[in-house]
């Protein structure tokens, strides 16, 4: 592997760990909120969560570069704070990414709090425990396995991702040029060896990250995957 090549490989998991990390954060009381409100907006808001599903890559990543352009509306919003446009930067990735990874991690932890047995809830405020106690000591313990499943499949789906990223951040050297889109110009150039190393990186990581998921899945330490979470749901 080239110099370039090794910087595309540390890009791509700085950007899978940013993206999970964060997700975790949003996807958490997002995915609470769509298992436990009886409000009329779920199914809208369930359905905007699933979009990236169906919707091809290409779509969502240009939508999210009209919106983070300058003239965009994030994008003239980010200018008047004087961060710039989110356009062809490290920062849009993450963006981008936590959009189009977003089904991956909300759905299974989802699930997991609908399997979430209210008489716990209940028995734990009973016994005196407060909202952030009951959090702590019952809830994410309970949902353990879906959370386990959503970083599982949210950062090996951002490890494969191309038309968001490529649309959002171009082809930058060392800010944007994530490891598809060096694949993608090995390609180009006809350079099939050293295509061939980074699709068979991308290929065993990927293989890696779903036969461990499988693994923990069978010892019960993990939910199902992201189809058998579909069809409990």
């Amino acid at each position: 592997m080239t110099e370039a090549d090794w910087q595309a490989l540390w890009l791509t998991v700085k950007l899978a760990g940013f993206t999970i990390c964060l997700l975790m954060v949003i996807g958490l009381p997002l995915a609470w909120w769509m298992a436990r409100s009886r409000s009329v907006f779920v199914p809208f808001v369930s359905a905007i969560v699933a979009l990236p599903l169906v919707l091809p890559p290409t779509v969502l990543g240009f939508y999210l570069l009209l919106a983070f352009a300058p003239s965009g509306p994030i994008g003239q919003f980010t200018e008047t704070l004087g961060l710039g446009s989110l356009a062809f930067s490290f920062p849009g990735l993450v963006i981008g990414s936590m959009c189009y990874s977003l089904p991956f991690v909300v759905q299974p932890i989802q699930v997991s709090i609908e399997n979430l047995r209210s008489e716990l809830l209940e028995s734990a405020a009973t016994l005196g425990a407060g909202p952030m106690d009951r959090l702590v000591s019952v809830v994410l313990p309970v949902i353990r396995p879906g959370l386990i499943t959503a970083a599982i499949l949210g950062f090996a789906h951002t490890l494969g991702e191309f038309g968001v990223v490529l649309m959002i951040g171009g082809n930058i050297p060392g800010e944007t040029r994530v490891l598809s889109v060096q694949l993608y110009d090995h390609v180009e150039a006809l350079d099939y060896a050293q295509a061939h190393t980074l699709a068979a990186v991308l290929l065993v990581s990927s293989m890696c990250l779903l036969l461990s998921l499988n693994i923990l899945r069978r010892r019960g330490w993990v939910a199902g995957t992201l189809l058998g979470s579909a069809r409990e749901h």
